[in-house]
């Protein structure tokens, strides 16, 4: 158990590592079009994300899949750019839709992020039969982080929009464009063939 309660503890600092900024500005994007009162509809947009992230994590670690880490580090800040576009189409702020586009978006974007996580959990996991337990604990702690870091920006939204009453669409607008900009300097600065 202590194995376990070790591999949660380092997923969680992974997500939650400011130096790790490309994973929090993912979450950012994605995350910065609801409020408190779609908590639901959060909490499966980051669970279809760690599922994402989950898969590819597992097929990796088991030498499943291979990749080359050059293009993943690229393609990860350009889940970002993508995800914060996308949030230029968000006008009402009425989520009806029971699986709308961007569960999708997680969810692929997720398999990708995994990938990126995956060469960083290969050098921590042993051998044997608690790779998986290492395994489920990294997610479930990965997972953590997130609802954390989502916990932080409702809380922030809220102050913003709710008491100094910015405009809703606006602040989608400027935290996207921020987490946008530093996304695609990201990728210009991780672009593979240069």
């Amino acid at each position: 158990m202590n194995d376990f309660w070790l591999y949660f503890q380092i997923g969680f600092q992974h997500i939650a590592d400011i130096r790790g900024i490309d994973h929090i500005l993912f979450i950012v994007a994605l995350c910065i079009r609801y409020q408190f009162s779609d908590w639901r509809k959060l909490l499966v947009l980051v669970t279809s994300f760690t599922i994402g992230h989950s898969i590819t994590l597992a097929l990796s670690v088991f030498e499943i899949l291979d990749y080359s880490m050059r293009w993943i580090e690229f393609l990860i800040p350009v889940t970002i750019v993508l995800t914060a576009f996308s949030n230029v189409f968000v006008k009402k702020f009425v989520f009806k839709a029971k699986f709308p586009l961007i569960y999708f978006l997680a969810l692929f974007f997720g398999l990708i992020h995994g990938m990126g996580f995956s060469s960083y959990l290969k050098s921590l996991l042993g051998k044997g039969e608690s790779v998986i337990w290492q395994l489920l604990a990294f997610n479930l702690g990965l997972e953590a982080g997130q609802i954390m870091i989502v916990l932080i920006i409702l809380i922030i939204t809220l102050i913003f929009v709710n008491l100094f009453k910015v405009s809703r669409r606006e602040y989608l607008l400027f935290i996207s464009a921020i987490a946008f900009a530093l996304a695609l300097e990201m990728a210009f600065e991780r672009f593979p063939l240069h």
